[in-house]
């Protein structure tokens, strides 16, 4: 097993694509593609998607708009380890259950073999009508069956690395003890984690970061906005945390972080979505949404001026590590 030359340049902001395959609604056509038109008008490069999003049509909808650019302008990844296969009982119901307002005409089967990930790899190529995917990542193996994926999901990662049909390979995950083992057991490039490396918490710093640090592998920070708590200038009560009701104690937390940045005339979603890039090991944020105004927003906070002497308040007051 060998590792990629070069790291793979994602740029500082990267987008997510689970939006723009419904996720928890219907978007359509017109909305999905001024998305991604403004994402690439602010200068993003790096764009995410997976099988598991939206049954295919997230890949669908990214490729039908990559296809337009040069190829060697932008980064694309997906994800493996969920093969997608037609539903035998389907009854023009909706993937709901799943997350996804799509017809349920599909069904994700779990699969993190050699023959699985490379069938996996082949229809995403073929959905996407791309000729190459730059990385590529074992989708949620926790989710499923974690010692499978690890045992089998990671070889199979290299092996499609070895033979030149990705550029670099990682996991994507929730949990940051679960990315720390992948990368112990693994010969990874990236770990994609979602919401533990955030202006909020920092849990990944405890076994994920040093793990990263001594193999050499770079985190890809999604979901720093954490569900959305830290999505608007003033933590609204009713927003989400982890996909569910905020505690008091981290609306609190998140109200302290809201007060200090507001002292030094930076908002909220600035803060967050620059904080994570502090850390030499996070080489890219991903953030989602299927609204231009949104993304075009998110570009700004990410350009946005933020004075040293905020972090520095952050730390005093006990709201972000030293």
């Amino acid at each position: 097993m060998s590792r990629s030359a070069s790291p793979v340049d994602l740029g500082p902001l990267g987008f997510g694509s689970a939006s723009i395959g419904n996720l928890y609604r219907e978007v359509d056509e017109d909305r999905a593609r001024s998305a991604l038109e403004a994402a690439w008008d602010g200068g993003i490069r790096y764009f995410d998607t997976a099988p598991h999003y939206g049954l295919g049509l997230s890949e669908r909808r990214l490729g039908a708009f990559l296809r337009e650019r040069p190829r060697d302008e932008f980064v694309v990844s997906t994800k493996v380890g969920r093969l997608l296969a037609p539903n035998p009982d389907f009854a023009g119901g909706r993937d709901l259950a799943d997350g996804f307002d799509v017809p349920d005409d599909h069904v994700r089967v779990y699969d993190p073999s050699l023959s699985g990930v490379r069938r996996s790899l082949e229809a995403s190529l073929e959905r996407m009508g791309l000729d190459r995917i730059d990385v590529l990542f074992l989708h949620d193996p926790d989710v499923y069956d974690l010692e499978r994926g690890l045992a089998e999901g990671l070889p199979a990662l290299a092996t499609l690395r070895d033979e030149g049909l990705v550029r670099q390979i990682g996991v994507g995950v929730n949990h940051a003890d679960v990315a720390a083992r992948a990368v112990r057991e693994g010969d990874l490039d990236l770990v994609m984690i979602a919401g533990r490396y955030t202006l909020l918490e920092q849990p990944a710093l405890v076994e994920l970061f040093p793990a990263c640090e001594e193999r050499g592998v770079r985190i890809v920070d999604a979901a720093v906005f954490n569900s959305g708590l830290l999505a608007t200038a003033t933590p609204r009560r009713d927003a989400t945390y982890d996909y569910g009701a905020v505690p008091d104690t981290v609306f609190e937390r998140a109200q302290a972080l809201a007060a200090t940045c507001a002292e030094f005339g930076v908002e909220l979603p600035a803060a967050a979505l620059q904080y994570p890039l502090r850390h030499p090991l996070v080489a890219t944020v991903v953030v989602g949404t299927s609204r231009p105004d949104a993304v075009r927003q998110n570009v700004a906070n990410m350009a946005a001026a933020i004075p040293d002497e905020l972090w520095s308040a952050l730390e005093e007051r006990g709201l972000i590590p030293a």
